[in-house]
């Protein structure tokens, strides 16, 4: 069950926090499944609109378990540019089938929005 490559192209950091809506964090968040008994060795690759892309992100996804990253986290991502509100699109790759799916909160309006999705799997 899974696939190893998964693209999510609907990038797009909400802010954190924005008006009445301080018992939300705004976020974005990958959410890996690795049913296999081997680790997922994940590499992921991030295109935006308007520079290069930054490729080769290294992530380990442990097996028989389900692992999740925000998109603000530094210790991944840290100074490569994901920024709030700056559209980008994401590639993983793995070395084992997985499933991917991508969820966002975003509070830029005070009755916020959740958004989850399925990644594109081949």
């Amino acid at each position: 069950m899974g696939k190893k490559e998964w693209s999510i192209v609907d990038g797009y950091r909400p802010p954190v926090h924005k008006g009445d809506c301080r018992d939300y964090r705004g976020h974005e968040c990958v959410v890996i499944l690795n049913r296999n008994q081997q680790d997922a060795h994940c590499l992921i690759d991030i295109y935006f609109e308007d520079r290069p892309p930054v490729k080769g992100i290294p992530f380990t996804a442990p097996a028989e378990r389900v692992s999740a990253f925000y998109t603000d986290d530094e210790r991944l991502f840290g100074g490569i540019g994901l920024d709030i509100m700056v559209q980008y699109s994401m590639y993983i790759h793995s070395d084992v089938d997985v499933v991917v799916q991508y969820g966002r909160m975003d509070v830029n309006q005070d009755n916020l929005a959740y958004m989850v999705t399925m990644g594109y799997g081949e």
